[in-house]
């Protein structure tokens, strides 16, 4: 039975939300907003549409099966951000961009001048963004908008933009509010594609001085492309794509401001490409090494059909499972977050009982940058060991930073080293990358989008590396003993979280006493 105080609350969300919204509940796009994008199909087919990065992908795919994919792994955050400067630096057609955060940072700010260097010369690009953590950027938004060549669309945003009024409009609206799109994709030229689980940020880039993430996303060109290509279309023409200029935004001038941001540095890498030749010669270096494999990839639908039921996996969700059930030896599990209900939990531990070895690698609280997020895996803890999932935690002053960023002043002790990459490994003959968190959110709620990699060089290859970070060197191995959960490492063992003190126990603790284990 409703409670009178939780009608009375609904009614005053239902007067606030209403007395401050003017979006429309969704958009009906012109279709033919998409003709001025690059098909892979038409770059590798149409001479007259060919363009320097199709050349490049035509050379080297020639050789190969046409429905084949070629893919490099960037795992540091020099060759993520290398590689996305060369392709922009590169564009001649179009640049299609699709993230869940854009930092208004060094590296966020900087990308966002190349962008725009390219519109002036003539590049289409188009920009997606989530809306939750747009911050009231809408202004520059909506000023980055204003160029002729350049579209910029919000997913799903609030009706209120600022303030509390923005809190109670998505409390208000919450079963359709708390869809977000989690995907991440960088296609340039339809030829190639950047496609995994970074966002735009100083710490997807290993330049922060607050955090630095150990993540991942794939190079790719080839056939797979066109399938980024055909999703982001889908996702820019849905009902939930919003025009930035809705969003009551006023252009401000923003010319010299981002005329001033330099090229972020690297301590001990070498220069950001930062011309056209320097760009071309760092992707024919990298096209020679990227792999040919079979590909192909998987993402949500915008809309969900039933968007008030949160029961039902999405098919993202699906896809992983359905990979999990068809292994028969080993399961290895790489995300930030990690949370399984119980039906999951049920369903891994058949896994187990029929001889599969299932490992699950994520943040411990020390290097998770949400407690939130963290309560509902601690919650969860006891429960997946119990059902035979082998548990690994990363250590925050893990040496492997240094690996990544090769600069001593960007990891612990001074910088907290956190894990945010989404990758799985099936019997080590088909790899996972994505934006995919093995958590409920992710399960039930995100959009969510998966490359999936046909190859036992690059699974083995990946198995490789999540099994380094599991050492003990790297990461605590956790164990039940008598019904509780002890860490060890090194020869040592811990009884209680390491390396935290009561206040970070005693927040997570409290979060898990919350309806929310879902939501984080």
């Amino acid at each position: 039975m409703v409670s009178i105080s939780r009608i009375a609350l609904s009614v005053l969300l239902a007067f606030s939300v209403g007395g401050c919204s003017f979006l429309p509940e969704e958009i009906l796009h012109d279709s033919a907003s998409n003709e001025q994008a690059t098909s892979t199909q038409d770059a590798l087919s149409n001479k007259e549409s060919q363009t320097a990065l199709s050349e490049l992908a035509h050379l080297n795919w020639q050789q190969h099966q046409v429905e084949q994919s070629s893919v490099q792994i960037q795992d540091s955050g020099w060759d993520a951000l290398a590689q996305r400067l060369a392709l922009i630096e590169t564009a001649q057609k179009s640049i299609d961009i699709q993230y869940y955060i854009w930092n208004s940072d060094h590296s966020g700010h900087y990308l966002a001048k190349r962008l725009l260097a390219a519109a002036d010369r003539g590049v289409h690009v188009r920009v997606m963004l989530d809306d939750i953590n747009l911050n009231e950027r809408e202004d520059l938004l909506t000023a980055l908008d204003s160029h002729p060549n350049a579209e910029i669309r919000i997913f799903n945003p609030t009706p209120s933009r600022s303030g509390v009024s923005k809190w109670l409009s998505f409390l208000g609206d919450f079963s359709r509010l708390n869809r977000r799109m989690h995907n991440k994709s960088f296609t340039v030229d339809g030829a190639f594609s950047v496609v995994g689980g970074r966002n735009i940020g100083d710490e997807y880039f290993d330049l922060s001085d607050e955090i630095n993430f150990r993540d991942r996303d794939v190079l790719v060109a080839g056939a797979v492309v066109e399938q980024i290509s055909d999703n982001f279309d889908k996702y820019w023409d849905s009902r939930w794509s919003y025009p930035v200029t809705l969003l009551g935004g006023e252009a401000i001038d923003y010319v010299d401001m981002i005329n001033a941001v330099e090229a972020p540095a690297y301590a001990n890498y070498p220069a950001l490409p930062a011309n056209t030749e320097q760009a071309k010669q760092l992707l024919g270096n990298v096209t020679q090494q990227m792999k040919w494999v079979d590909a192909y990839f998987v993402s949500d639908e915008p809309v969900p059909e039933d968007e008030g039921n949160t029961d039902v996996p999405k098919q993202t969700a699906v896809l992983l499972a359905k990979l999990a059930q068809q292994s028969q030896q080993e399961v290895l599990l790489e995300s930030a977050y990690l949370v399984f209900d119980d039906r999951q939990l049920a369903a891994w531990q058949d896994l187990v009982e029929e001889g599969v070895v299932v490992k699950a690698f994520t943040n411990s609280m020390e290097s998770n940058d949400l407690v939130t997020n963290h309560s509902a895996y601690a919650g969860r803890r006891k429960d997946m060991l119990e059902h035979g999932i082998e548990l690994f935690e990363l250590k925050p002053d893990s040496d492997l930073c240094q690996e990544s960023t090769k600069d001593e002043s960007k990891c612990a002790p001074a910088v907290p080293y956190g894990l945010h990459s989404k990758s799985a490994v099936f019997d080590r003959k088909v790899a996972t990358i994505g934006s995919f968190n093995f958590n409920l959110r992710s399960t039930y709620l995100n959009t969510e989008s998966v490359l999936v990699i046909e190859d036992e060089e690059i699974a083995a290859s990946l198995a490789d590396d999540i099994d380094e970070v599991i050492n003990e060197e790297h990461s605590w191995h956790l164990e039940l003993v008598e019904g509780k959960v002890r860490w060890y490492s090194e020869g040592e063992s811990w009884t209680t979280e390491p390396e935290v003190g009561r206040w970070q126990r005693f927040q997570s603790r409290f979060y898990q006493l919350l309806p929310i284990e879902k939501y984080l």
